[in-house]
């Protein structure tokens, strides 16, 4: 946004010009086009969100509130982290990896196949997706562990 507007202060006519393009290639006349387009100049605001969503397909609710999407990715972090661990509060070694591989796979697929109602796609393409990726982690994860796990690091 900070780009457009220092675009619309330095050539402001400019600016009008291609909202004016804009609405003619949406099918208004050049003269509806203009009076549009002059009409939102009058409003700056407006006429830098317009300017944005027309040139970027940007808007404010593609940006959601900063410190909502914070919490919410911070309380997903902090539950998709604890689940792995799980097991571990039950059992130890083998057993503890294992069902830990189990239930992350399963919280995978869930979560990948809800994503399903956000993009539309399969709930069962979206859930082997999500696992897929998820089983590469754990074994990208879990073959680091073990290159690293005879190092310590001095103090």
């Amino acid at each position: 946004m900070s780009r457009e507007r220092a675009e619309i202060e330095e050539d402001p006519h400019e600016e009008m010009l291609e909202l004016e393009l804009f609405y003619q290639l949406k099918g208004f006349s050049a003269d509806e086009s203009r009076a549009m387009a002059e009409r939102l100049q009058k409003q700056p605001k407006q006429f830098l969100r317009t300017l944005v969503h027309e040139e970027l397909g940007l808007s404010e609710e593609t940006f959601p509130n900063p410190w909502r999407s914070t919490v919410s990715a911070a309380v997903s972090t902090a539950i998709g982290g604890f689940i792995p661990i799980i097991p571990f509060f039950f059992t130890v070694g083998m057993p503890a990896v294992i069902a830990s591989f189990i239930i992350s796979t399963v919280a995978h697929f869930a979560v990948g196949a809800s994503k399903a109602l956000v993009t539309m796609r399969p709930w069962w393409a979206t859930g082997l997706e999500m696992t897929a990726v998820g089983i590469l982690e754990a074994a990208v994860t879990y073959g680091l562990g073990l290159a690293f796990a005879g190092h310590s690091v001095a103090t």
